[in-house]
């Protein structure tokens, strides 16, 4: 029995919901390639949490609302770390304010519009809807609405997006959804990021190796500097060796032939 389908008094808030990650693989490595780019994008960043397939309970009273588990969460303000589930109350109140959901052919009409209203109700500020079967992306933004309150609004990309809070651009292509960080630099697959790891360590190696070499050349050419000022001083050493033997012969060797 899935567990949130009912409430437990001795473990209200579940871990798991029994279902997978995943239905199929170009949904996971979609998951993993937004959740692994985000977590290199801000490693340096100690107070940005960032998750996938995470149970968020917004409130801690089950019987208002049950949990629900973004694709990829990131919680600004928030401290990395792990986590069993996101408890909200206990993060300082905290709403994850960017969520991603990648979509598959199990996900109803009606639970995306579940998902889209549990955002919106619990303060979600971006939210990234991607479907790549049809490389359809959606996104809504939270607006301020004229009666003070704000709102999760549909935002359109035609020319592509840069995310407010992330920074990272979206750019959807005839053939598939591209995502780049602030730099420029594309979002890359787990494969992708491993190749491009052993390429800068090839890059590494080499560079030291050039700069053993240039070293070694350097050093040669210091010693051959050093050997032919030793031979100019035994040069010197002799001219001035003949020189006192002429001037003991009464010749001074600094006057020139008559």
């Amino acid at each position: 029995m899935n567990p949130l389908l009912h409430i437990d008094p001795d473990d209200p808030y579940p871990e798991s919901d029994g279902q997978p990650m995943a239905d199929n693989t170009e949904q996971y490595e979609w998951i993993v390639k937004i959740k692994e780019n985000l977590e290199i994008l801000f490693a340096d960043r100690p107070d940005v949490f960032i998750a996938g397939d995470l149970l968020w309970y917004p409130v801690p009273d089950r019987r208002e609302t049950g949990p629900i588990a973004p694709d990829v969460l990131v919680a600004f303000g928030r401290p990395k770390g792990r986590r069993g589930s996101y408890r909200q109350w206990e993060e300082d109140g905290i709403a994850p304010q960017v969520v991603f959901e990648i979509l598959s052919p199990s996900n109803s009409a009606k639970e995306m519009a579940d998902k889209l209203a549990f955002y919106d109700r619990y303060g979600v500020e971006e939210y990234y809807l991607y479907d790549p079967d049809r490389n359809r992306l959606e996104i809504w933004i939270r607006r301020r609405t004229d009666d003070g309150t704000s709102r999760l609004a549909a935002q359109s990309h035609v020319r592509g997006w840069t995310s407010p809070r992330l920074g990272m651009r979206f750019a959807l292509t005839p053939e598939t959804l591209e995502l780049f960080d602030p730099s420029g630099r594309p979002f890359l697959s787990s494969i992708e990021l491993a190749r491009r790891a052993d390429a800068e360590q090839a890059r590494a190696i080499e560079q030291s190796a050039r700069a053993a070499r240039e070293a070694a050349r350097a050093e040669r050419e210091a010693e051959r500097a050093r050997e032919a000022n030793a031979r100019a001083d035994r040069e010197q050493a002799r001219a001035e060796r003949l020189a006192e033997r002429l001037r003991a012969l009464g010749i001074d060797p600094d006057s020139g032939p008559e």
